[in-house]
């Protein structure tokens, strides 16, 4: 996908990613809607396919364990924002994306992770997109652009060492929807992990003094199921009408502005976490070191 800005001609409704096999250029389409077409929505759609896998009391037990979402948690934030994207910007066998996929499987390695809990976070990454879209999208998604994120994440579960990968996207997303509704269960440590990311989430939004009036807005965009899982109130009516009516607003807004001049690249997004840079190895999670002996 070009790094260069676009076209001032290009028609606003037309998908970059046209003409484009979604098998052979999975990564290019979803690198288009990522970069270009959809920056914010994938962002916030990411960040709440995230959130989804804290109802599962495996992951957020885990998470809970390593005490590194209640102590760190934007840091935790930036390091799997980061390891993926360095992954997607610069393709998974590029040094870059190489090393950012070698880090993440270390991290992984540490633990006994189900594969079907793997298979379900990586259900995630390739259904809340589209569903985040399909409600607040300014255009739709084609149904290329849906194959492509099928096909990119499948690859990514292959390198990650995930075994009975789906062979089509209908049948990961019966899986997604069946795994859902057979482990969503609500624990303590859902809550834990659950409120750390909300308020770091909202943080990006709001001073902390605040916090109290942002969360019911969040939880507007929350289903029962989740919402229940996690030990948190329904948002007020108002609200769960409200907030979509808002984001609906402002897709109707972006369908009659130009496009995006200059493509939005994550691993360029300076932040807290690192305010000099950082360096893909010392990204994420590593096994305590054992004391000096004396």
């Amino acid at each position: 996908m070009p790094d260069d800005p676009l076209p001032l001609d290009l028609p606003r409704l037309r998908p970059l990613t046209t003409g484009l096999d979604p098998k052979e250029r999975a990564r290019d389409i979803l690198l288009a809607l990522t970069a270009w077409d959809f920056p914010w929505d994938i962002e916030r759609s990411l960040e709440f396919a995230l959130f989804r896998t804290y109802a599962l009391p495996a992951v957020s037990g885990l998470l809970v364990k390593t005490g590194e979402f209640q102590t760190r948690t934007r840091k935790r934030y930036d390091d799997t924002e980061l390891i993926l994207s360095e992954i997607l910007e610069n393709g998974a066998d590029h040094p870059r994306g190489k090393a950012a996929l070698e880090r993440m499987n270390a991290m992984h390695g540490r633990f006994r992770i189900a594969n079907d809990d793997f298979l379900y976070v990586l259900s995630t990454f390739v259904f809340e997109p589209q569903r985040w879209i399909d409600r607040f999208g300014w255009r739709p998604l084609t149904d290329q652009e849906r194959l492509a994120m099928f096909y990119y994440y499948r690859d990514i579960g292959q390198r990650m060492g995930m075994t009975d990968l789906p062979d089509r996207p209908e049948t990961l997303e019966r899986f997604n929807r069946d795994y859902e509704a057979a482990h969503f269960q609500k624990a303590d440590s859902n809550a834990v992990i659950g409120t750390a990311t909300l308020d770091l989430l909202l943080g990006f939004y709001m001073p902390r003094f605040l916090f109290p009036l942002g969360r019911p807005f969040a939880r507007a965009l929350m289903d029962p199921p989740l919402l229940q899982a996690m030990g948190f109130a329904p948002a007020p009516r108002v609200l769960q009408r409200l907030v979509p009516a808002v984001l609906r607003l402002r897709a109707a807004v972006l369908r009659i502005l130009p496009r995006r001049r200059h493509p939005h690249r994550i691993t360029q997004v300076k932040r807290p976490s690192y305010p000099n840079g950082y360096r893909i190895e010392e990204l994420g999670t590593f096994a305590a070191k054992p004391p000096k002996q004396p």
